[in-house]
């Protein structure tokens, strides 16, 4: 990043000439989003019915608790960055024939209506093709539950089939992650030479509105569900302390996904509800890159110019709510969300590069969230159980 700024300041002609190599990153970006989206959704709908059968209630009382606090975690991004506006006066270059979105329902013309009606696919394949998210998702929420009602050894195989489909693929994204840096550079040196060092104070203010938004969740949030369901804090700050510490420092809540669950049994919740709510919440309940991901969203509609009133800012949200049910706490799985749902609504890939700059410093953040988030949501549910020890 700090290369490609510096070529983009010094040397802008050269700079211009690098855009074929965000340009790829990009198009290897956009042959990710399906397949991902596809295998993880599947798994998490199907995969786990029989988990949910016998959780019962738990299973119930966890994923109305998630939609709520993913919600409003949604809100509260979709306010700050209306508020700071990051990405008003940034100058994107143009968009290339090959990174501009092929689906036909631009931003600035989409309607509820409009956006309810496209949700349904004529084809699979075509929302595929054109990296539709919607109505992937509509097509993949159907399939899965359909998976659901089928006998077990056909269930068991499209199963096993999308288990494989997502783990080949976040090893695909982490192949494709490696080329980042070139991709990332080369947008920055063409970005600043197209625009000028002026970007590098959005980017800034993109940071401050992430970090603003998740502390205002923290304490809007997080800190009055403590106190309505009579949970210790200075209990619970002990026990998540050290595992949001890893999550921060590594930009993956996977890693400190083995101290949480023990800490969380040691805190006093049950082991049952415990290995039932974190894996879930792992894909149901990522409340930091919830918030992010309204964050970037937006500051991509203002980086393009393009005014987008509040239907179609909550039909984004509604979008995002959908999608970032099923991804797998890894890093950058944000990424995918983001790109598809920016080409769903015909907003321009191109910011992604300039948010990929910063995505670092905000992965950190919103990782630890969503790991202190999924953990609040045991010591919850075992409230609602009424499972947690006299003296919590």
């Amino acid at each position: 990043m700090i290369l490609g700024v510096f070529i983009g300041w010094m040397f802008p002609e050269v700079a211009l000439q690098l855009k074929v190599l965000s340009n790829i990153f990009i198009r290897m970006i956009k042959s990710i989003i399906v397949p991902i989206l596809f295998g993880t959704l599947v798994v998490g709908i199907a995969g786990h019915s029989t988990d949910l059968k016998a959780v019962g209630k738990l299973a119930i009382k966890s994923l109305i608790y998630f939609e709520i606090v993913t919600t409003i975690a949604l809100i509260i991004g979709l306010g700050a960055v209306n508020i700071t506006q990051p990405g008003v006066g940034v100058v994107l270059p143009p968009p290339s024939v090959s990174t501009t979105p092929t689906v036909t329902a631009p931003a600035e013309k989409a309607t509820f209506q409009s956006i309810l009606e496209h949700v349904v696919p004529k084809s699979f394949i075509e929302a595929a093709a054109n990296n539709d998210v919607l109505q992937v998702v509509f097509f993949t929420i159907l399939f899965a539950i359909a998976l659901t009602q089928v006998p077990d050894k056909h269930r068991k195989f499209m199963i096993e089939f999308s288990e494989s489909l997502s783990e080949i693929m976040f090893k695909f994204t982490g192949i494709v992650m490696k080329f980042a840096p070139i991709g990332i550079g080369a947008a920055m040196a063409y970005t600043v030479g197209h625009s000028g060092l002026g970007v590098l104070v959005n980017l800034g203010k993109l940071v401050f509105t992430l970090y603003a938004a998740l502390i205002v969740f923290i304490l809007g949030v997080f800190i009055p569900i403590l106190f309505i369901f009579k949970i210790p804090i200075k209990k619970f700050y002990q026990a998540i302390k050290e595992p949001a510490l890893i999550a921060f420092s590594t930009t993956s809540s996977d890693a400190a996904l083995p101290l949480a669950m023990e800490n969380m049994v040691a805190f006093g919740v049950p082991k049952r509800i415990v290995s039932f709510v974190i894996p879930t919440g792992y894909s149901f309940n990522l409340d930091g890159s919830t918030l992010y991901l309204a964050i970037a969203s937006i500051f991509v509609a203002q980086t393009a110019g393009v005014h987008l009133d509040l239907g179609q800012q909550l039909a984004i949200m509604f979008t995002l709510m959908l999608t970032t049910k099923g991804i797998a706490a890894v890093p950058r799985a944000s990424l995918v969300i983001l790109s598809g749902t920016l080409v769903t609504f015909g907003l321009p890939l191109e910011a992604i590069a300039l948010i990929l700059g910063v995505d670092e410093v905000m992965d950190m953040a919103r990782t630890s969230v969503n790991l202190i988030g999924n953990c609040l949501a045991t010591t919850v549910m075992a409230r609602i159980e009424g499972e947690l020890p006299a003296n919590l």
